[in-house]
């Protein structure tokens, strides 16, 4: 029977894996599909034309093991500041990632090659599940920053510049592909800025997973918890 620590162990682990799978098949499959810009297309287009099979299974399954390390930072964090709200809003987050992963947005930008443009009740769904997953994100560094800082300054500037950093790049993305589609600026960095606010995410992430195993999560069962830094009581792991 898994020990407690194990299964903590686990659920932070799913999210450095999605945090590291879900950039690297973007860009790997982004730098490899014929027609298509990571500086110009967003990462949601990826999930049409050729291959898009790959990115509806990149969307599902990190949102997957999204939802795993959730239950894993709900888990360590226990009670205290954001340990109600955090996990919920990554739950969010995770919740978006699957749906546009079962939903596909609308060709844009000229991607796919000769496929008509236009907004679609999917492009609307798809659209919705994108806010998800970015506000989410972005609401949850902020809201994690003092419980992160808690055994670290550091901890609390680095997730609240995260926070700020991806809904301001997702702003942005949207702002440049407006200014394409109105022919004012092309091809506009859209892709790229979209890009980096999902970096910027799953960098936080894996960040996060890292740091819980380190403070909260001791590698031997039999050691206390936290016992490699100075972690507050209340949030070290069952």
């Amino acid at each position: 029977m898994a020990t407690p620590t194990r299964v903590s162990r686990t659920l932070l682990g799913s999210g450095i894996a999605a945090g590291v799978l879900v950039p690297a098949l973007l860009w790997a499959d982004g730098a490899t599909r014929p027609g298509y810009s990571l500086w110009h297309h967003g990462a949601s287009q990826l999930g049409t034309g050729e291959r898009a099979w790959l990115q509806t299974a990149n969307f599902m399954l990190n949102g997957l093991l999204l939802l795993a390390f959730t239950a894993g930072l709900r888990r360590v964090l226990r009670g205290g500041r954001g340990a109600k709200w955090g996990p919920v809003l990554l739950a969010a987050a995770a919740t978006g990632m699957i749906v546009a992963g079962l939903v596909p947005t609308d060709p844009a930008l000229g991607y796919p090659p000769g496929q008509p443009t236009g907004v679609t009740p999917s492009g609307l769904v798809h659209q919705a599940a994108g806010f998800a997953l970015f506000a989410g994100l972005s609401a949850a560094a902020l809201v994690l920053a003092r419980r992160l800082g808690e055994t670290s300054r550091a901890w609390a500037v680095y997730s609240r510049l995260s926070g700020v950093l991806i809904i301001v790049f997702a702003f942005a993305a949207g702002i440049a592909y407006r200014l394409d589609v109105l022919g004012v600026w092309r091809p506009a960095p859209a892709g790229l800025l979209e890009h980096l606010s999902l970096l910027t995410g799953f960098c936080w992430i894996i960040a996060v997973g890292v740091h819980l195993l380190r403070w909260y999560v001791p590698a031997d069962p039999t050691a206390t918890p936290g016992a490699r830094g100075s972690a507050p009581a209340a949030s070290q792991a069952k």
